[in-house]
Parts: structure tokens; C-alpha cells; sequence
């Protein structure tokens, strides 16, 4: 004999059940991609929280590299940091440093039963998020090397080859000369000056830029800036400054308006500025490798990344850190990756999306894209391996307070050599304090 069930009852209980069925888990992402990379951003987690329903990734802008870490640092000291916070790669020996703040990626993807691997990722990329024991501490995103834009339309009316751009520093300075004689107002300039002038521009020539490794050996770590042959290059530059062919146009990426407007007609900057430039330079541009002196032994040798990576708060939920290793697969998998790498410039970070894009033909149809990753498609060494020193905004602060007074003729470049060194080394030694 069956017994009927109230209608009422029954329509609770479908409703209790489209509710448990409806109820996603929401992470939450802090970034610092604005203008076109920050509409790409928003679209790769529109795109992954429709591909299904157990999680909804809130990507939300909180300001540049700097001012989003330290919202999330104060974030984390109030008990509600973020579950995901992009820290540019200046930032990863603080993050790694910050005793229990943060989840390794690796361990946590081992955890919930979803392993990230390593191997998976290009080498230079994968190394540099990684920690002693080869375990990825962060997951590696945006993940940029400098590169030379130039002009062409430029180029060809200062009576210069838009298809032979300068390969080193003396033919920069040549060219820039050329360029502004034909009313340029701009013959080079840079972005992100001590990323690209110094620590670059140390991988590059393959020599030091701080003892133990630069960083990766250990927290006595100390700067290696006042040598020669850093003071010959800031030499040159600074004549180049003195006679008007460089032009220094602020700190971080704050000059890269100096060449998408176009007055200026050549500009290191990042791999990852590529599609602003597509989006709003009115002239035809080329991409290049970083130039380098002829006289260094074993010059060029690769440059090192810059751009940014995804870590992880502790004290979340079981299902929240399910899902960030859900998206961050996403992210990593083949087609998103290739797909960021040719519409930003940032680099392919995992091999399988290096070769999709090859396979597809797109470096054929768009010179230069391979630039980058052919700049950081070597064998590092030492030297070259990247940078990671505790403190490191504070330190690009004093190397970029120091370069404006250098170019601006107010110090001599083995006078500000001494400056930056002291002053680095002064921070070094309070951050290797304060983590012992």
C-alpha cells in the first residue's frame, strides 16, 4: 500500500535539491592586468566558469604588481586575503619567505588529488618558481622577457633598414642618431629600467649580478653591481642621454607611451606589451633581440623572465583550493596557453602550448613572436638563471632612484654603482635578519 507525500513536501525537497546543485564555490583572484591584458584576464575565467558549474573565479583587478601585493600582504594580516594573488617575480623570495602564509602550488595540487607537474613547464619558466627541491611553490602565468620594438616607419624614413634592426649596443646608438636627425623626438628609450638595464642586461653578458647564484643559493646574498663592465654601459648610456638619443621616460612601464605613440623609435620593454601595441600603435613595428656589446666573451646568453605568477593563500576551504588547481590547470592547458602567448607576447609557458603554436604556423605569419622565447631557449647558467633576492622592489626602487640621477647628469655612473650597492646590500642584510 503506497502512501502519498504531500505536494508541498515534494516541491521542498526539488527545491532543496536544485539548491545544493546550483551552490558553486567561489574563488576569488586578485591581478594587475589592466587595458587589453586585464579584458583577457576577465575572459579566461568568464570562459573557465563556463566550462562548468562547481566554480565561479571572480577576477578582480587591485592596482600595478606593487600595490596588489602589498593588498594582499595586508589582506592576509587581516584574516581575509584573497584565495589567488598575482605577485610579479620580483616578489617570489618574500612570498616564499612568508612562514605560513602560503600553499606551495605542487604540494597543494598533490593534496587534493590533482598533481601539477613541473616537466610540463619550459624550463626557464618552471625553474624559477621552484624551490630547491625542484617543487613549483607558485603557478607560473604571465611570464614575459624584454625584447627590442622598433619603429619601422621610422626606421625607413630616418634612411634605416626596417629589416636589419641594431643587434648591439654601439649600432643602437648609431641608429638613435639617425632617427632623431630625422625629427624623431625619441631615439631609444626603455621600460622597467633596472629589470632591463642591470638584471637583464647581467643574464645577457652572462656575468653576476649578486653573489650566491644570484639569490638562488642562499640569503647572504649580496649585490655585484659596481664592476666594469656595469659601469661602461651605464657610461654609454649616459652619454647617450647627455647628446639626446636616449631618453629616460620614468620607472616601470610607465615609457612604453613614448614608443606606442610613436616618438620614439626603438624601446626595450616587455615581451607581454605586444598587444598594446597592436591595439593602439599607429605604425608598422618589428621585434628584435635585446642588444648586447661585441666585445664580451660569450655574448649573448639568454635573458630572464619577468612578468608574474599565481600564489595561493592558507586557511582556505578544502573545495576552494580543489577548484584554484581546477583553474589553474585551465589556465595551463595547451590552447589557453597558446592563446595568451599569441595574443599578449607573454611566452608560452608549458611546452605542449610552445609547440601548438609552432605547429599552427603562427611565429610564420607574425616575425618577432618568437623572440622572446628564443631569448630564453637556453642552457642558463649561473648568472643567467634569474634573480631572487629578498626585498627586490625595495632595491629596483633604489637602482631606478639612482639611474634617473645618472641620466640626468647629476651623479657619475661609478659614483651611483657604489650607491646602489650599499643601499641593496643594506636591505639584503635585513631581509636575511628578519627570516632567520
Amino acid at each position: 500500500m503506497t502512501r502519498s507525500i504531500p505536494r508541498l513536501t515534494v516541491l521542498a525537497v526539488l527545491m532543496a535539491s536544485a539548491g545544493v546543485a546550483q551552490a558553486a564555490t567561489d574563488i576569488t583572484f586578485w591581478h594587475s592586468m589592466e587595458g587589453p591584458l586585464g579584458e583577457r584576464v576577465a575572459k579566461i575565467a568568464q570562459d573557465f566558469n563556463a566550462s562548468q558549474s562547481d566554480y565561479v573565479v571572480h577576477a578582480i583587478y587591485k592596482g600595478n604588481y606593487g600595490e596588489s601585493m602589498n593588498a594582499g600582504i595586508a589582506a592576509f594580516r587581516a584574516g581575509n586575503a584573497p584565495d589567488i594573488l598575482q605577485v610579479f617575480e620580483v616578489g617570489t623570495a618574500t612570498m616564499m619567505y612568508a612562514k605560513g602564509a602560503i600553499k606551495p602550488v605542487q604540494q597543494l595540487s598533490d593534496q587534493v588529488g590533482d598533481p601539477i607537474n613541473p616537466a610540463d613547464f619550459l624550463g626557464a619558466v618552471a625553474g624559477y618558481y621552484s624551490s630547491a627541491k625542484g617543487q613549483l611553490v607558485s603557478m607560473p602565468f604571465n611570464s614575459s622577457t624584454p625584447v627590442m620594438y622598433y619603429n619601422k616607419d621610422a626606421f625607413q624614413k630616418a634612411g634605416l633598414n626596417p629589416d636589419q634592426p641594431p643587434k648591439t649596443w654601439p649600432e643602437v646608438a648609431a641608429a638613435a642618431k639617425k632617427l632623431r636627425a630625422a625629427g624623431m623626438e625619441c631615439g631609444y628609450s626603455t621600460a622597467w629600467p633596472s629589470w632591463v638595464l642591470l638584471e637583464n642586461f647581467a643574464a645577457w653578458h652572462n656575468v653576476p649580478y649578486a653573489s650566491e647564484g644570484n639569490g638562488f643559493g642562499g640569503l647572504g646574498a649580496r649585490l655585484l653591481l659596481d664592476t666594469p663592465l656595469f659601469k661602461k654601459h651605464l657610461t654609454f648610456l649616459a652619454n647617450m642621454a647627455k647628446e639626446g638619443t636616449f631618453t629616460y621616460g620614468g620607472r616601470g612601464d610607465a615609457g612604453n607611451a613614448l614608443f606606442i605613440s610613436g616618438k620614439c623609435g626603438m624601446y626595450t620593454g616587455s615581451s607581454g606589451m605586444r598587444a598594446a601595441i597592436l591595439k593602439n600603435g599607429q605604425f608598422k613595428f618589428g621585434t628584435t633581440t635585446l642588444p648586447y656589446y661585441p666585445d664580451v666573451k660569450g655574448a649573448p646568453q639568454n635573458s630572464i623572465i619577468g612578468g608574474a605568477s599565481l600564489w595561493v593563500f592558507s586557511g582556505k576551504s578544502e573545495p576552494v583550493y580543489k577548484g584554484v588547481i581546477k583553474f589553474f590547470k585551465y589556465m595551463a592547458s595547451a590552447p589557453q596557453a597558446a592563446a595568451w602567448h599569441q595574443g599578449t607576447g607573454y611566452v608560452p609557458i608549458t611546452k605542449a602550448a610552445y609547440q601548438l603554436t609552432k605547429e599552427s604556423g603562427f611565429y610564420a605569419k607574425n616575425p618577432g613572436t618568437e623572440i622572446a622565447v628564443k631569448q630564453l631557449d637556453a642552457t642558463t647558467t649561473v648568472n643567467s638563471r634569474g634573480i631572487r633576492l629578498g626585498y627586490l622592489p625595495q632595491i629596483r626602487d633604489i637602482e631606478d632612484a639612482t639611474l634617473e640621477q645618472i641620466f640626468a647628469g647629476k651623479i657619475t655612473p661609478e659614483a651611483g654603482l657604489k650607491k646602489m650597492v650599499s643601499g641593496g646590500d643594506e636591505l639584503l642584510a635585513r631581509f636575511q635578519k628578519s627570516v632567520r
